[in-house]
């Protein structure tokens, strides 16, 4: 019976380790600006499969833009069904968050954050253990030969008046720094907008691309896939340079979301690692400025690496983020596995005597 107790106390920590692990979970928060674009899916928290609750519908309309939600007969009705069921655990899977098919705390709080207005679900072309990056249908990148150089342009016409234009080419220039320091491409701004390669304004609601903007708090930007060249950013949005100088609690860090969209205008899909730069949504107030291993591995499968870049000078969160999830996993499939496995010892041995 003491070696019983024994073989318990040897497995015992391994196990104990599993039940840290919803410590670890990070905690999201509804946005705090009952203008925001999505702040009425609030009224629909808790609902689930068979409830009639006005609202649904809406939340219907956000699946279908951005990719978990075809659109079909019962589109426009309130009732949550079984295909909406399956939208919201789809997009609870593919952001990392609970699956419990219901709209529970945290998808509503995921649902009403800012965010980037290119559709989640792009299917992937290939498929490993820890690989999160996706690119757009057929895969596609800026064709020249590597090393080169893209220009780009701000629209004389579109711009926002609470920035300085320099500020915001300063920023700008910073954000394409971060990729051109980990691929062979190199990024000069010039004043020929209609000639340039990428092109970049603040737009209003319907600017003729297909993809209008909704107002404060919702789709901050959108950045098309190669060679479109696109990248227009909402300017209903209280864009920020330095949130020491701009107080506003809805302000957006516009280097954040620029580095995001380059990622796009790249040929980057979005990722599903949390702290990945290409991850889709960004908090007001929130800055997300370096790129992770993903979004490196992700970019670099597109066009290979700057010979000065190594990765090793990343940080050990930088590397560890993309593993995190699997990490988890695996810790507790194998926590759950040294249980059973003491347990019948245990067993084994409590019969045997």
């Amino acid at each position: 019976m003491f070696f019983s107790f024994f073989l318990l106390f040897l497995f015992y920590p391994t196990c104990f380790q599993a039940r840290r692990t919803p410590l670890e979970t990070t905690t999201i928060t509804t946005v705090d600006h009952h203008n925001s674009t999505w702040h009425e899916f609030e009224n629909l928290l808790d609902t689930s499969k068979g409830s009639h609750v006005s609202g649904i519908s809406e939340v219907k309309k956000y699946l279908q833009r951005f990719g978990y939600l075809k659109f079909s007969n019962t589109s426009s009705s309130d009732k949550f069904d079984n295909e909406f069921e399956v939208a919201v655990t789809r997009y609870q899977r593919k952001l990392g968050l609970t699956v419990t098919g219901n709209l529970d705390y945290e998808t509503i709080s995921q649902m009403t954050l800012p965010r980037c207005g290119m559709r989640d679900t792009l299917p992937p072309l290939k498929f490993h253990a820890i690989q999160h990056y996706n690119y757009f249908k057929g895969k596609p990148r800026w064709s020249r030969a590597i090393p080169t150089t893209l220009t780009y342009a701000f629209s004389p016409n579109y711009i926002v008046s609470n920035l300085k234009l320099s500020d915001i080419k300063v920023t700008f220039r910073q954000a394409f720094s971060r990729w051109s320091a980990v691929i062979p491409l190199n990024f000069t701004e010039t004043e020929d907008y209609g000639f340039s390669d990428i092109k970049i304004g603040f737009y209003s609601g319907d600017h003729d691309d297909g993809e209008p903007f909704d107002g404060v708090l919702g789709v901050l930007a959108h950045g098309f896939s190669p060679e479109s060249g696109k990248l227009h950013l909402d300017a209903a949005e209280t864009w920020a340079v330095d949130f020491e100088s701009e107080k506003s609690g809805v302000a957006i860090d516009l280097e954040s979301v620029a580095t995001h969209e380059i990622g796009h205008v790249l040929g980057l899909a979005h990722s599903f690692v949390k702290e990945s730069v290409m991850y889709p949504s960004l908090k007001p107030r929130e800055k997300k400025l370096d790129l992770k291993v993903d979004d490196i591995e992700g970019i670099q499968e597109l066009y290979g690496s700057n010979p000065k870049f190594n990765m090793e000078s990343l940080s050990q969160s930088d590397t560890s983020s993309s593993n995190n999830g699997v990490d988890s996993k695996i810790e507790q499939r194998l926590s759950r596995l040294s249980l059973i496995v003491a347990m019948l010892l245990i067993m084994f041995i409590t019969f045997d005597a």
